[in-house]
């Protein structure tokens, strides 16, 4: 495995600890080696997508106490 799928495969790894909702996670790159990098790069950005989807959510929720009631 190339050193440029390994860093991939430790970025979808650290995506999945910092997501809120999800434990602790270790991912056996040997595990996902059959993957070409196009695939590898599409969930990262599934991953980060969720992510941004969830700050902005978590943001409105914020925004909305000073909502003039």
């Amino acid at each position: 495995m190339d050193e440029r799928k390994k860093q991939l495969i430790a970025d979808i790894q650290d995506l999945l600890n910092k997501h809120g909702r999800i434990t602790e996670t270790s991912i056996n790159p040997d595990l996902l080696d059959f993957m070409d990098k196009d695939t590898l790069i599409d969930i990262i950005d599934s991953l980060l997508m969720q992510k941004e989807k969830e700050v902005k959510e978590i943001d409105t929720e914020w925004l909305e106490q000073f909502k003039e009631k």
